[in-house]
């Protein structure tokens, strides 16, 4: 199912985005700004997989 699909791209961008703050906090010149904004779009990916899997949850009546 395309759905599926997606939901599984948006969650690896997810973990990747997670996996790039995690390598960027290790520079002993962390960039704030940079990791703010990084951790604004994984948030914003959060919220996206949320709303397709409430929207597209089968009605189970």
């Amino acid at each position: 199912m395309a759905l599926e699909a997606h939901l599984e791209e948006l969650n690896e961008k997810h973990r990747q985005l997670d996996a790039y703050i995690v390598e960027e906090l290790q520079h002993p010149s962390v960039d704030t700004l940079k990791i703010m904004e990084l951790k604004r779009e994984k948030l914003h990916l959060k919220e996206e997989i949320l709303r397709l899997r409430l929207s597209f949850k089968p009605d189970l009546h």
